[in-house]
């Protein structure tokens, strides 16, 4: 077969992001006034999710630094539902891949999957806190804004999420996602952390805004009391700082990497528009016919949730899926069909080639290919010369290279 040539293209985000992150948490958490809140000598448990949340190390470790000029003792608590196998040995091997130890925190991971139940919302949902964290003097919730891959609502992922997914471990996100089948994601993230906040000791909230190049923008400490209405606003900032693919339709998108780190869907199912997964919501555009993906991420640890939503993959990616991790994740969310394989070969030259002979009776030069590094980083991908005209007339969207064939290697891998 003969492919299209391909021709990169960049587009301007025109961003602002914090330069000094060091200061601007600083600054930050001085608004809030640690001081009268937290005392010398107390126990303050952080939050650490398992995202890959921009410059997450160095954010921690300055929240770290400030808690320890008032003479607090920090420790680290890994708040991610389900994700490292719902083992602590896991949860805490995923903050090792992002930064977060012991020695670059300056401050003891406690990881375990243990919770205990501090109350139940009106709807008779039990909330569950990790144990370490209810322990503790005081609860510092970390956490980036961001548009949900499953649902859309005024509070979709961020620091209410963080709250009742997170510090709820397994045994909540188990409970929780079922429960969602019945009453709804908003509802039941919504009422578990006002109950947290109701009767956990929050002291406050350092809320995470990205960029479209997966920079950090904005960085927020929030009173408890003003989590709720403060993230409603933050997520409204956040939606519109998604990055996007400028194209539409496309009859196959080529995606490089995917994993836990860039979405916890794989791909963020807002970008590819797709879902197989029967509960969740998805924009309707862009509309693309066949999506294949390469490989995994370096640090998703073989999590393959989200592999359900590609038409096509490679084996040297299936031969990396941990099977335990990944169904745990997938059974954990009600969502077996997150992690069904689709049909897989053995190059990606051979799965370009049955991609494009299912895309409709189009001649292969003629596809309309976007090839992609991942989901969250979509400041530079590659256009099939198909789509050329149309590039050239969109706004903030430059042609940096000239139309060149696709390089393979000698096993019939994409360069």
């Amino acid at each position: 077969m003969n492919f299209p040539a391909m021709v990169r293209v960049k587009q301007d985000f025109n961003t602002n992001s914090i330069q000094d992150l060091p200061a601007a948490v600083r600054s930050e958490i001085a608004k809030i006034k640690p001081r009268e809140i937290i005392a010398p000598g107390n126990n303050v448990a952080i939050t650490a999710g398992s995202r890959g949340i921009a410059n997450i190390a160095t954010i921690l470790a300055e929240v770290v630094g400030e808690l320890k000029k008032i003479g607090a003792n920090p420790l680290i608590v890994p708040t991610m539902g389900s994700h490292g196998g719902a083992t602590a040995e896991g949860q805490k091997r995923i903050l090792e891949h992002y930064g977060i130890t012991e020695a670059a925190m300056g401050a003891p991971i406690r990881s375990s999957m243990e919770v205990v139940q501090i109350g139940t919302t009106s709807d008779g949902v039990p909330v569950l806190v990790d144990q370490n964290a209810s322990k503790a003097d005081h609860i510092i919730v970390v956490n980036r804004i961001k548009p949900h891959t499953d649902f859309k609502g005024d509070i979709e992922s961020g620091l209410m999420k963080m709250m009742a997914i997170g510090l709820g471990k397994q045994r909540a996100a188990d409970h929780y996602h079922n429960v969602f089948i019945r009453l709804g994601y908003y509802h039941v993230l919504t009422t578990v952390a006002r109950e947290i906040i109701r009767q956990c000791p929050i002291a406050f909230g350092l809320a995470l805004v990205e960029n479209q190049k997966d920079e950090t923008e904005i960085i927020q400490a929030i009173p408890p009391g003003e989590i709720e209405a403060t993230e409603q606003k933050l997520l409204v900032k956040a939606k519109a700082l998604l990055p996007r693919i400028p194209f539409d339709p496309i009859d196959l998108l080529i995606v490089d990497q995917m994993g836990k780190d860039i979405s916890g869907a794989g791909m963020d199912q807002n970008v590819i528009a797709r879902t197989v997964m029967r509960f969740h919501q998805v924009p309707s555009q862009p509309k693309i016919t066949r999506i294949f993906v390469r490989d995994f991420t370096p640090t998703t640890d073989g999590n393959a949730t989200g592999l359900g939503n590609a038409d096509f993959t490679t084996r040297r990616l299936v031969d990396k899926i941990d099977t335990h991790i990944s169904y745990m994740n997938a059974i954990t969310s009600s969502c077996p069909e997150a992690v069904r394989i689709p049909p897989y070969f053995d190059s990606d030259r051979e799965a370009i080639e049955t991609a494009l002979n299912t895309v409709g009776d189009i001649p292969p030069q003629k596809a309309r290919i976007v090839r992609i590094l991942n989901t969250l980083k979509l400041e530079e991908m590659m256009i099939s010369e198909a789509m050329l005209s149309e590039a050239g007339q969109l706004d903030r969207l430059s042609i940096i290279g000239s139309p060149a064939e696709m390089a393979f290697d000698a096993q019939g891998n994409l360069i």
